[in-house]
């Protein structure tokens, strides 16, 4: 009797069979899966009133905007997936590799405006070999993946795949003006390089945030104020051993919890780490006698982000020398808020803060010579101590409308629906020798997210407490 040798074994990874049996095999035996788009109510038509309004900037113009691709952390594992800001203001959606193309029109009347087409990889479904063997279009690697019926229904916009793009790009005869992430699509069409002339407008359009946009903003607030909570009543946990690494997964495990994620790195610092602007590391300890600083927000699923920072005694309690800083910050934040209107300049709050700062560190002898030269633009001396702004402006982006003109983002007098952060500091490391040693590896920020109103301003983040008795009688309630 012939014995049959089994057939050689590839020594690599396990490769998928090709066979024809195989393909009728995947093909085969699949029940239907909801594949509604996830967009949150106005989303849709809040990102057609932003269109309309980037049309008026651009009347001749074709605009091409694109969402991005998911960036390789290491080898063949990449970070999460997260659409270029200015992509997601646009459209109200959050998918990979998508671009929006927006096309000059001239109506009948003489009215000009954009036609919107979205374009977006095809999904593969069950009966097309994708199905199983595209880790980016196939469902069986993705999950349920809504087709581009299902994100036109969605979105109220006209859905192509992506697929056409470069040859509809081509066909296009007016002058192209691009933002938003890289994408090989655009490079097929000979579109390589950001329009600097487009990324400032799209960052000038979002300095004032609409009724639907302010809304994010409150729950991503009231999120992170939740959030807060959650990480000072783990002190005891983090205290016993969990440092502060325990209590930066809190807050990023609470920003998960009903929301997209953490708004960007969560710092958090005890004791002089908390001196460091971006202790993104999180690995120290906690210890009875430390102030915990945490920086944090929680960005919704629109992708709208809180950024508030707050800083609390571990042990319940704050030493003098720690609430002698404290204080000063508190200062300073008093005189920001106070000068805080429609109608101010940015850069206003901005230098009262700077002014008690330097002040009241001259008044400690810190500083060197006169308060006069202190102050000088050649000094400037408290920086040292101060080395960060105090605010800037919140909404999609932690730092949003970044691509703003200084003129613009600095000199322009602040009007209602604007949203920003002020957030005064004081940063003493515990290697400076210029201070006194009870002062050094004393770090302090307090942080509010406000809305600039009609008469004045709103502090979407005053829930959380910020007076020494309230931060002190917070720790010891949720700790106790």
């Amino acid at each position: 009797m012939t014995t049959l040798s089994p057939a050689p074994r590839d020594p690599r990874m396990p490769r998928l069979p090709t066979s024809d049996a195989f393909r009728e095999f995947m093909a085969s035996g699949w029940g239907e899966l909801d594949r509604t788009a996830r967009v949150t109510p106005g989303a849709a038509e809040a990102a057609a009133d932003h269109r309309r309004l980037l049309s008026a900037r651009f009347p001749r113009e074709t605009l091409v905007v694109a969402s991005g691709r998911s960036a390789v952390r290491s080898n063949d594992t990449e970070f999460d997936f997260r659409p270029h800001s200015d992509f997601a203001w646009l459209t109200g959606c959050a998918a990979e590799a998508a671009v929006l193309v927006m096309r000059p029109v001239s109506a009948s009347d003489g009215a000009s405006g954009h036609d919107a087409v979205l374009y977006l990889i095809e999904p593969a479904y069950a009966g097309d070999e994708a199905f199983y063997t595209d880790a980016l279009r196939g469902e069986l690697w993705v999950g349920a993946a809504p087709g581009l019926d299902d994100w036109a229904s969605a979105l109220q916009i006209d859905v192509r795949s992506l697929a056409t793009l470069p040859d509809d790009l081509l066909a296009i005869h007016t002058a192209v003006l691009s933002a938003g992430a890289s994408e090989p699509a655009l490079s097929e069409a000979g579109i390589d390089e950001p329009s600097p002339l487009l990324e400032q407008a799209l960052s000038d359009l979002k300095l004032v945030k609409d009724e639907w946009e302010i809304a994010q903003l409150r729950a991503a607030v009231d999120a992170t104020v939740a959030g807060f909570s959650a990480v000072v009543a783990e002190l005891p946990a983090a205290l016993a051993g969990g440092g502060e690494r325990w209590l930066q997964a809190t807050f990023d495990r609470h920003s998960r919890q009903g929301a997209n994620g953490v708004g960007y790195t969560t710092v958090m610092g005890s004791g002089p780490n908390a001196a460091t602007l971006h202790w993104s590391r999180s690995d120290g300890p906690v210890s009875e006698d430390h102030l915990v600083l945490l920086d944090a927000g929680v960005e919704v699923d629109t992708l709208y982000t809180a950024d508030v920072t707050r800083v609390f005694p571990a042990s319940g309690t704050f030493s003098p020398a720690q609430r002698r800083v404290y204080e000063l910050v508190l200062e300073a934040r008093a005189a920001a808020l106070s000068v805080l209107r429609p109608g101010g300049l940015f850069s206003d709050f901005q230098e009262a803060a700077h002014d008690v700062i330097a002040r009241g560190l001259h008044g400690w002898g810190i500083l060197p010579g006169t308060l006069e030269e202190a102050l000088s633009p050649e000094g400037q001396y408290h920086r040292r101590y101060a080395i960060c702004g105090n605010g800037h402006h919140l909404g999609l982006d932690v730092h949003d409308c970044a691509k703003t003109s200084e003129e613009l983002y600095l000199r322009t007098p602040l009007v209602p629906g604007m949203v920003l952060t002020v957030e005064p500091g004081i940063y003493f490391h515990a290697n400076d020798l210029t201070l006194p040693e009870e002062l050094r590896g004393i770090g302090v920020r307090i942080e509010d997210d406000l809305l600039i109103t009609e008469s004045g301003y709103e502090n979407l983040s005053g829930a959380l407490p910020v007076e020494v008795a309230d931060v002190e009688a917070w720790v010891r309630a949720l700790t106790r």
